[in-house]
C-alpha cells in the first residue's frame, strides 16, 4: 500500500487541531512531557541558529560573487530592492491595518509572564551556541564578501559542503519535529485558555497577507509594464501557471521550470530568461518577507511588546540578505529568518514557534509570490539588456 503523505501545512494544521482538542482534557501531568520536548527544542534551535545563518549565507554571498558581471549585479540589487519595498510596503500597511484588526486589549500575557500562566518542564537542558546570532551574522558577510574578492575555491568548496549539512539537518531534523513544537505550544496555549485570540489573529493576519500579496504582485509588473512597454496585466496572466505551481510545491527552485517557460512566453530573451529565473529563485524573496514582516508586526501587537520603526527598518535590510538561498523546502526562508528575529526583534523561543506557525500556515502563497515576481524582474532585466545593447 502507498503511505500517505501529508505536506507540512498539513502536519501543522494538524498539529494545532490536536494540541486545541487535547488540551480540552489532557492531564498536566502528561502535557508537561510535551512542554519539555518543546523545552529542549527550544534550546537545540537556539544552539543551531548561528550555524544556519554560517551555513546558508556565506555560500550564498560567495557563489553570487563568482563571475559577477554587470548583468548579474543588476538583478541582485533589483531583486534587493524588490524585496526591500516588500518589507517597507508590508511594514507600513501593517502598520496602519494591523492595530484595527488587532486590537491592544488582545494582547496575551501568557507571552510575556510564562512563568506565571504556563506549565513549565519537567527538566531543562542548556544548549548554549558556539556564538552569537550577531556575530554569526558579522561572520557570515565577512567570510561571504572574503569569497568574492579571492581566487581560491578551498574554503568556497568547504563552505558548499556545510551549507549540505545545514540542509540535511534542516530537512530531516528540523522540518519534521516543527509539529510536534507547534502541537506541544498549542496544547500549552489550550491548558491556559489563550488559544481562542491566537487563531483569531491567526485567520484576520492570513487575510490581511493575501490581499497585501495581490496588491504587491499588480505594483511589480505596473512596473514591469511600464519599463518592459508591455500590457501589465497581460505579462501578469501569463505568469498564473508558475504562480499555480509553487503552490503546490513550496518551493522556488522546483518552479524554475514551469517559471522560465511562462516568462519565455512574455517575450524575454532566452539568454536573459534562463540567466534570471534561477538566480531570481534564490535571491528574491519578496513574498517571504511581507509573511515575515506581517507575521511579526501582528505577534508584536498580540503580545503587546514595543513597535520601532527603527527597529523595523534594519530587521527588514537584514532579512532580505539573511534569507539568501534558503533551502528549497517548505519552511526555508522562516529558518532562516529565525535568527533575525530573535537578535533585532527581541523573539524568544515562544514567539519564534507562533512565527513559524503563522508563516507555514501561508507558505505557498508567499512562495508563489516570489516566483510569479521574477518573471517582472526578467521583463525588466531584458529591456535594460535590450537597450544596452543598442
Amino acid at each position: 500500500m502507498k503511505k500517505i503523505k501529508i505536506s507540512l501545512l498539513g502536519k501543522v494544521a494538524l498539529a494545532i487541531g490536536l494540541g486545541i482538542a487535547l488540551g480540552q482534557f489532557l492531564p498536566e501531568n502528561m502535557a508537561r512531557i510535551f512542554v519539555t520536548f518543546n523545552s529542549l527544542f527550544g534550546e537545540f534551535l537556539k544552539f543551531v541558529i548561528p550555524l544556519i545563518i554560517c551555513g546558508l549565507v556565506v555560500p550564498a554571498i560567495g557563489d553570487l560573487g563568482k563571475g559577477a558581471g554587470k548583468l548579474l549585479a543588476l538583478t541582485a540589487v533589483i531583486a534587493y530592492g524588490s524585496t526591500l519595498f516588500s518589507g517597507f510596503f508590508t511594514y507600513l500597511a501593517g502598520s496602519v491595518a494591523l492595530p484595527q484588526l488587532i486590537t491592544p486589549d488582545a494582547g496575551i500575557s501568557v507571552m510575556q509572564n510564562p512563568e506565571e500562566m504556563m506549565l513549565q518542564p519537567y527538566f531543562t537542558v542548556r544548549m548554549p551556541p558556539v556564538m552569537d546570532v550577531m556575530t554569526a551574522l558579522l561572520l557570515a558577510f565577512v567570510l561571504g564578501i572574503g569569497l568574492t574578492l579571492i581566487r581560491g575555491t578551498t574554503l568556497q568548496n568547504a563552505f558548499s559542503e556545510f551549507r549540505e549539512i545545514i540542509v540535511r539537518l534542516i530537512e530531516s531534523i528540523i522540518i519534521p519535529l516543527l509539529p510536534v513544537h507547534i502541537f506541544g505550544l498549542f496544547l500549552n496555549m489550550t491548558l491556559s485558555g489563550q488559544v481562542a485570540t491566537i487563531l483569531l489573529m491567526f485567520l484576520k493576519v492570513i487575510m490581511f497577507i493575501f490581499v497585501l500579496h495581490i496588491l504587491l504582485l499588480l505594483v511589480q509588473f505596473t512596473v514591469a509594464g511600464v519599463v518592459g512597454r508591455k500590457n501589465p496585466f497581460r505579462l501578469l496572466k501569463t505568469m498564473m501557471p508558475a504562480y499555480a505551481t509553487a503552490l503546490g510545491t513550496q518551493s522556488s527552485a522546483a518552479t524554475i521550470p514551469v517559471t522560465l517557460r511562462q516568462t519565455l512566453k512574455n517575450g524575454v530573451h532566452e539568454a536573459v530568461a534562463v540567466f534570471v529565473v534561477p538566480l531570481c529563485a534564490t535571491i528574491h524573496l519578496s513574498g517571504s518577507t511581507m509573511k515575515i514582516v506581517a507575521c511579526a508586526l501582528a505577534v508584536m501587537l498580540m503580545t503587546g511588546m514595543p513597535v520601532s520603526t527603527v527597529d523595523f527598518t534594519g530587521f527588514i535590510c537584514m532579512l532580505g540578505i539573511t534569507m539568501v538561498a534558503a533551502p528549497g523546502v517548505p519552511g526555508g526562508a522562516i529558518m532562516a529568518a529565525v535568527g533575525v528575529l530573535e537578535s533585532m526583534l527581541g523573539f524568544d523561543e515562544t514567539l519564534l514557534a507562533l512565527m513559524i506557525a503563522l508563516y507555514i500556515a501561508m507558505d505557498s502563497f508567499g512562495t508563489a509570490c516570489n516566483v510569479t515576481g521574477d518573471g517582472a524582474i526578467a521583463v525588466v532585466i531584458d529591456r535594460i539588456a535590450k537597450t544596452g545593447n543598442k
